[in-house]
């Protein structure tokens, strides 16, 4: 393991002992992803600086000519817009959009009668944004909240991206300090993680660099992050049979602790053996 590599606890428990998720090293280049013993929950223990991730998105990922502007990455945007405006109204409401990539979303939320506001990495994505006139910031939300922001929001959105950065937890503590009283998160992801399968393996993981994928989320241990970065789940979308997993959270004051299980590892290894398995009758049919 390179030396700018660190060794992790888990993210949502902080327990050290973990097992790895059998047959991960087949398909995304040898790289090992982990599973909690205590609380199930799937994350990279080995993983690089918040900073060093965020480069490798803007320079190597989005830097290939990645683009979300395509009608897949459209239409889960807009299944979060319209699950989000159903349950808690986004008219006239601030919303500030973590990782808001090309900013196709922050023009979605335009639709909707918000005012959104984007915290962005990638220069070249907040140069695009800006020249569009959407209001952005550039860095990454570590960086946005060591400027010393003083503004509050209504809604803070995560979709897509809390999968994807260093710390899972300091992202939804700082979406929590962002809110104003009684604001809500709305965390967006993909279900992958005990739910009927959807995808083979092979098209789930992949050769890019393991921690630039950190998390990968049950409903079970995202509303537990939620939990422990002081939000209480107030809805949860359909999960089991669509393509995303959808959580809103309102934000709780006075620090008392918000229950919240986690998943049994054992279920959680058990499902990515089966998982393995299901995926061998259709992958040859692929190639």
């Amino acid at each position: 393991m390179s030396a700018n590599y660190m060794e992790c606890p888990c993210d949502l428990c902080g327990a050290t002992e973990a097992v790895e998720m059998p047959h991960c090293r087949l398909y995304n280049n040898d790289q090992p992803i982990h599973i909690c013993r205590q609380c199930g929950f799937v994350y990279v223990k080995y993983r690089r600086s918040a900073e060093d991730i965020a480069k490798a998105w803007s320079d190597d990922l989005y830097g290939n000519e990645y683009t979300a502007r395509i009608p897949a990455v459209v239409a889960r945007q807009r299944y979060a817009a319209d699950f989000t405006d159903i349950k808690i109204d986004l008219k006239n409401k601030s919303v500030l959009d973590i990782g808001a990539g090309e900013g196709q979303f922050l023009d979605i939320l335009k639709e909707y009668g918000a005012a959104p506001f984007g915290v962005e990495p990638s220069s070249k994505n907040c140069e695009d944004m800006s020249g569009s006139g959407l209001d952005c910031f550039c860095g990454t939300i570590e960086q946005f909240m060591a400027a010393g922001r003083t503004e509050r929001y209504d809604v803070a959105t995560i979709l897509w991206t809390l999968e994807n950065c260093y710390s899972c937890t300091d992202m939804l503590k700082a979406a929590h300090d962002l809110l104003k009283p009684g604001g809500h998160v709305v965390v967006a992801t993909g279900s992958r993680i005990l739910v009927p399968f959807k995808k083979t393996m092979w098209d789930y993981l992949g050769p890019n660099p393991a921690d630039t994928h950190c998390f990968r989320f049950s409903a079970n241990t995202l509303q537990g992050l939620l939990a422990i970065a002081g939000f209480k789940t107030v809805a949860i979308n359909r999960y089991h049979d669509t393509d995303y997993l959808c959580v809103i959270g309102q934000k709780q004051e006075g620090g008392e602790a918000i229950p919240w299980k986690g998943d049994h590892f054992v279920e959680v290894y058990s499902f990515f053996e089966r998982w393995h398995r299901e995926s061998a009758y259709y992958i040859n049919q692929m190639r």
